[in-house]
């Protein structure tokens, strides 16, 4: 994770800022993402996070590219708010007319864990 440097003009009860993240992921996602992640969080009072990744890899063996989007809230302890989507007509390759939603969970040592709910349009792969 890099933070970037940013300064609002507006002053809320929560930092701001953005960061740049290279993700890599092994099992049946595998590949990396270069992830772009803006916030809104402050260590006493949680927060709010958007991230768009661009995922390069395979998808249970499907090789191809594309985008997630994915946000949560937390108060600090908790997660809620949550939502990932693959991002309509992002797919290239063998992942083009990829479609669906999924969920991000963290154990206790900090390793995140991806599962996606998908679906791939097969008339578009000859398209």
């Amino acid at each position: 994770m890099t933070p970037q440097a940013y300064e609002s003009s507006v002053t809320t009860g929560t930092p701001t800022g953005f960061a740049l993240m290279r993700k890599e992921f092994d099992g049946a996602i595998d590949g990396y993402a270069e992830t772009l992640f803006v916030y809104a969080y402050g260590e006493t009072v949680g927060g709010t996070y958007v991230a768009l990744e661009s995922f390069d890899g395979t998808i249970d063996g499907r090789r191809g590219t594309c985008n997630i989007a994915h946000s949560a809230t937390t108060s600090g302890t908790d997660r809620s708010l949550e939502m990932l989507v693959i991002v309509p007509g992002s797919g290239t390759a063998e992942l083009r007319g990829i479609t669906g939603t999924g969920t991000i969970t963290i154990d206790a040592d900090g390793t995140h864990h991806l599962r996606l709910d998908y679906s791939v349009d097969e008339s578009t792969l000859s398209a």
